[in-house]
């Protein structure tokens, strides 16, 4: 809504009604996952039976919870594993073609810069598909014709966080990006003059500068390797991350464990969401 632009009543009245119907359909299904996590049924959905702490707790021959429940507490760990391995990546690859395309003009730089953007626009079950026949076939030519057997090359957690980082460090490369069209290139000017190399400068004074940045993408990158279902349910091997376990679970018939498990994830995600946000805007001020 445009504030110079005079609104009557009724206006008033709509937008605040697309607003909350807007958010309403947006956090709802949240709400009500979260509430049934609690739920006292052998069902996922209503009725409501009863509070009890089952999902969570429980360790018996007939409910187990979510502390107690060895396949789900495993999925958690390789997806853990994988976000924090596809971050850092991430961040490191980000960073450097962040500061490659922030450089004069070079030959080939708008084709390449296309190129690292292609990642963004392709699907990622077309993106998980190409990478895994690419990795099996190049795989199965080095073996035929030399020999050696590359074990990563095969459906695995190395060809997860390589899968998961093609298109990661992409984003990581545009938040960084952002943030360098606004630094100051004569604070480098001047520490070179006083003497400083070219890496203390990125050490010293880029890099610092960057900070909020990097923090914010590597976050959100950590979130996004976290939650990703598409190329990864293509890339995965014998150890499962959460998404895929929690699909396979859901498919074969869902339980209100499930419920548990969306709840912890919300709250553990918005906890994280909202510890970044205050960290970065206390490194901006």
């Amino acid at each position: 809504m445009i504030r110079s632009i005079p609104t009557g009543r009724t206006y008033r009245w709509a937008f605040t009604a697309y607003v909350l119907l807007y958010f309403l359909f947006l956090f709802m299904p949240l709400v009500i996952t979260s509430i049934l996590a609690f739920n006292d049924s052998d069902f996922p959905g209503l009725p409501w039976q009863g509070f009890t702490l089952d999902w969570f707790l429980a360790d018996g021959d007939d409910r187990v919870g979510i502390f107690h429940d060895d396949r789900n507490l495993s999925a958690l760990w390789v997806s853990i594993q994988t976000a924090f391995a596809v971050s850092i990546l991430s961040l490191i690859l980000g960073t450097m073609a962040a500061f490659l395309f922030e450089q004069e003009q070079f030959r080939f730089k708008q084709g390449l810069y296309f190129l690292a953007l292609a990642p963004l626009v392709i699907p990622g079950v077309i993106l998980g598909i190409s990478i895994l026949l690419a990795s099996n076939s190049a795989g199965l030519y080095i073996e035929e014709h030399f020999g050696i057997d590359i074990g990563w090359l095969r459906p695995s957690f190395t060809l997860v966080v390589l899968g998961q980082m093609s298109f990661i460090a992409t984003f990581v490369m545009l938040v960084v990006s952002a943030r360098l069209r606004k630094f100051d290139a004569s604070l480098e000017e001047a520490a070179l003059n006083l003497g400083a190399t070219r890496a203390e400068v990125i050490r010293l004074i880029t890099l610092p500068y960057l900070k909020p940045a990097l923090i914010g993408a590597g976050s959100v990158a950590f979130l996004m390797s976290f939650e990703n279902f598409n190329t990864t349910l293509f890339l995965i091997g014998s150890d499962t991350t959460l998404p895929v376990s929690l699909y396979l679970q859901v498919r074969d018939g869902s339980t209100p464990l499930i419920n548990a498990i969306a709840f912890v994830l919300i709250v553990s995600t918005s906890t994280l969401a909202l510890i970044n946000l205050l960290l970065t805007r206390r490194q901006q001020d």
